[in-house]
């Protein structure tokens, strides 16, 4: 199962599962763009209210399920003007995640097998006050992924948090874009880490020590007020 299909990491992610002989479930808000023997879709929003009734009903039609990824994200730049965009970013990067694992995850716990996977974002570092919501989801998220892996190995459940930095999508909408991957180069990071199932992959791993450092400046900033590396006048 790929939530998320419509565009972007999660459209190249199953195009390449499906050419591996996977038998794939997408679910998106949008219609389907895949014409293949082996998938079904499924046109459904991770934040409407019938979510979790939608997906229980597709498992229980499933039977078995290997396998999720959990593609579905989105990013508003902040308007102080206007904070209806903050609530749905976190509905859908981190409330959608949780109400997949709700219904997946208990699947996946009672046939004592399968992986769940996040992507999430390196911006889960980062204090961002060009879109606070998508920082703090993503981060949400990461913390949710990294604490799940624990909690459900036990029950023969893998768990995988997926950090990228800026993929060639719609959602990297920064005017500096450093070490850009493609869509498709993400999708073969996920493709390696159904053999490895870590918990947690940052890539590229160069753009995740720049982070790194962005978010200790960060943190200073929130500390000091600011951060100043010239000499006092």
């Amino acid at each position: 199962m790929i939530v998320g299909t419509s565009d972007g990491i999660g459209l190249a992610l199953t195009r390449r599962l499906l050419a591996d002989g996977w038998r794939v479930v997408g679910v998106s808000r949008s219609p389907g763009r895949i014409e293949h023997a082996g998938y079904q879709h499924v046109q459904c929003d991770v934040a409407s209210d019938g979510y979790v009734d939608r997906l229980t009903g597709i498992c229980a039609d499933l039977g078995v399920v290997d396998l999720c990824v959990y593609c579905a994200g989105i990013g508003e730049g902040f308007d102080p003007e206007d904070l209806t965009a903050e609530g749905r970013v976190f509905a859908v990067n981190l409330a959608g995640a949780v109400s997949t694992v709700q219904v997946v995850g208990a699947s996946m716990v009672a046939q004592g097998v399968g992986h769940f996977v996040g992507l999430s974002s390196m911006a889960d570092r980062l204090v961002s006050g060009a879109s606070p919501s998508y920082s703090a989801s993503k981060a949400g998220l990461s913390s949710y992924l990294r604490s799940l892996a624990f909690a459900l190995r036990p029950a023969g459940v893998y768990v995988t948090n997926i950090r990228f930095g800026f993929v060639d999508t719609k959602m990297a909408k920064s005017p500096i874009k450093p070490m850009m991957i493609s869509a498709d180069q993400a999708a073969g990071v996920v493709l390696r880490c159904l053999k490895r199932r870590p918990i947690q992959v940052s890539y590229p791993k160069r753009m995740a020590w720049l982070v790194a450092m962005f978010g200790w400046l960060g943190t200073l900033r929130v500390l000091f007020g600011r951060v100043s590396f010239g000499r006092a006048s």
